[in-house]
């Protein structure tokens, strides 16, 4: 049966008239973002806690004050603080094995499926103020607060399992792989990785210890290691948990787990490697809600954005996004393909993976095992009358000249290359075996770009440089004293690391015509650069030292990232 409304609801149980609700409808229509009860709230026809009750009465579940709620000790246990507070609930009880939760938002089942994952076991809903909930956090968990070290404490005193779990029998490992002190300790690392906007969580087995890594900004932290034994069953575990064979031990495996942290999806890519000592596990986590696909939140400066914003209206021709691995290029194209996405404008996309599913957008993943290349694909995306069209990365000559011939007959083509600053793309595209000819037809713009770590802002502290860092920015020192220099203390909002988030470097080379002659006379990067930088192109150094100058990063980064540029 379709649920009613929490509108109606409220006007069924006499809280609110027709003509009320009405007004809120309309009011609601000029802050979309607003949940209704919230609006009513505002409005004042409402109190919290009758939307709290409607809300109870709309998805068949009972009220709790959590005020007045004895919790008993041994059901706080079954739900650590973190779990908690990253789904905004609180255990009140467990009977007949069903655990019952307080939820804010009982319209967030996915959540109540991913407690299910978690515990293994049976949980139902009831609803509570998210008020009464968070309130509740800080007063039921005060002295039980979990941490991984505590969780491998108990995990370690524990340890007459050890032999047995050296061993690899299958019923062992898939019992183990379930045992409570095992999901919690995955259960931890997971949620803390997600709440610390982690990019990637490693699990990597060694002779004598088993350790694990989490990369946040960029950067690998290590976590305190879980002991040496625990290895087998936690990759199990995490095979389990993303329906993978946990009796293939020889193979790599791929798969994922999908869960719904906070109201919003988070995607764990999951990729297992075979090592000589155990099994390698690397999870990348897909968070929407850490990226912003919003070309004004990329940190790309006014005038480089507005000539990008140029290109994106064209109506044919190349568009290319250059950097290594990890410089965010994926983020910059979705980014400028959600721009894009309006009703007359048909966009398909090829990738490997599809990292952000996007509505409006036809989105293909390739296949190499199946044969499902760039190229076979593109080959079947241009019979689907596109408008624009994104490959995910060109790879070889043959995905280079369909992307080319695209180009060609009327579409706007967005993709990636590997190279070091934006006149590199040029090269490669010749040594990919290009006709210069047709690249100076197709090729509109090049974007190279990078990624730094932004200094902290709760800690951010003036300084002064020696000659010596310095001389790294390769500027004159009298000029550079100009300027003040930042850099972060460390403190408890960036976990002592002095940076807190990432913003990027951008160099944009428009195609001309001046620059389409040196390309059909083979020139080389050195006399495109000069030309581009003569023309008005800000180079990635000169974007970092920008950068620095403003306090957002740290010459330690900007050097890291584009010492490559002057060594061309």
């Amino acid at each position: 049966m379709a649920r009613r409304k929490l509108g109606q609801v409220l006007v069924d149980l006499g809280y609110m008239t027709e003509d009320q609700l009405w007004d809120v409808l309309e009011e609601q229509k000029q802050s979309p973002g607003e949940l209704i009860g919230q609006v009513a709230v505002r409005m004042g026809f409402v109190t919290e806690a009758q939307v709290t009750e409607a809300l109870a009465e709309q998805h068949g579940m009972p009220v709790v004050n959590l005020a007045e709620t004895n919790i008993p000790p041994k059901v706080l246990e079954l739900v650590p603080e973190t779990m908690a507070s990253v789904y905004k609930i609180i255990p009140i009880s467990q009977k007949d094995g069903i655990l019952t939760v307080a939820m804010a938002n009982p319209a967030n089942v996915a959540a109540l499926d991913d407690l299910r994952n978690f515990l293994g076991v049976e949980v139902r809903g009831a609803v509570s103020s998210l008020a009464d909930v968070e309130a509740a956090l800080g007063r039921v968990y005060a002295g039980h607060e979990d941490s991984i070290e505590d969780v491998i404490g108990q995990l370690e005193s524990g340890n007459e399992d050890e032999e047995k779990m050296r061993g690899i029998d299958i019923g062992d490992m898939e019992e183990m792989s379930d045992a409570a002190p095992i999901r919690k300790l995955l259960n931890m690392i997971l949620l803390l990785a997600i709440k610390d906007q982690a990019s990637d969580i490693h699990f990597e087995p060694f002779e004598d210890e088993f350790k694990v890594r989490v990369k946040a900004d960029g950067v690998l932290y290590e976590m305190v290691p879980p002991p040496r034994h625990l290895a087998n069953a936690i990759v199990s575990r995490i095979k389990v948990m993303s329906e993978l064979d946990i009796a293939e031990r020889r193979l790599p495996q791929d798969g994922r787990i999908e869960l719904n942290v906070g109201g919003n999806p988070v995607d764990l890519r999951v990729s297992v490697l075979p090592t000589i000592n155990g099994e390698s596990v690397v999870m990348r986590v897909l968070d929407r809600t850490v990226i912003q696909l919003d070309l004004n939140k990329i940190g790309m400066d006014a005038n480089t954005l507005s000539r990008f914003r140029r290109m994106l209206k064209l109506p044919n021709g190349i568009v290319l996004v250059t950097g290594p691995t990890g410089s965010g290029k994926t983020t910059t194209l979705y980014s400028a393909l959600n721009e894009l996405n309006d009703i007359e404008t048909k966009v398909i996309t090829t990738e490997d993976p599809i990292e952000y599913e996007i509505d409006g957008l036809i989105q293909v993943p390739v296949n190499p095992d199946i044969d499902v290349t760039f190229a076979n694909v593109l080959r079947a995306i241009l019979r689907h009358d596109p408008d624009k069209i994104l490959i995910g990365e060109i790879r070889d000559y043959e995905t280079a000249e369909i992307a080319v011939q695209s180009a060609l007959t009327g579409h706007l083509v967005f993709s990636t290359l590997h190279t070091n600053d934006a006149p590199s793309a040029v090269t490669r595209l010749r040594d990919m075996g290009v006709q210069p000819f047709l690249i100076t037809a197709t090729v509109e713009g090049i974007l190279a770009q990078r990624l730094v770590r932004k200094i902290c802002t709760e800690c951010r502290s003036e300084f002064e440089p020696s000659d010596e860092l310095l001389m790294e920015l390769q500027l004159p020192i009298q000029q550079a004293r100009q300027y003040k220099f930042y850099y972060g203390k460390g403190c408890a909002r960036c976990n002592n690391g002095g940076y807190k988030g990432r913003t990027g470097l951008y160099e944009l080379m428009n195609v001309d015509d001046d620059i389409r002659d040196l390309v059909s006379s083979n020139a080389s990067v050195d006399e495109m650069r000069n030309l581009a930088r003569s023309q008005g192109m800000t180079t990635l150094r000169e974007s970092g030292l920008k950068l620095i100058f403003d306090g957002v990063t740290t010459i330690d980064e900007v050097v890291r990232e584009t010492v490559m540029e002057d060594l061309d």
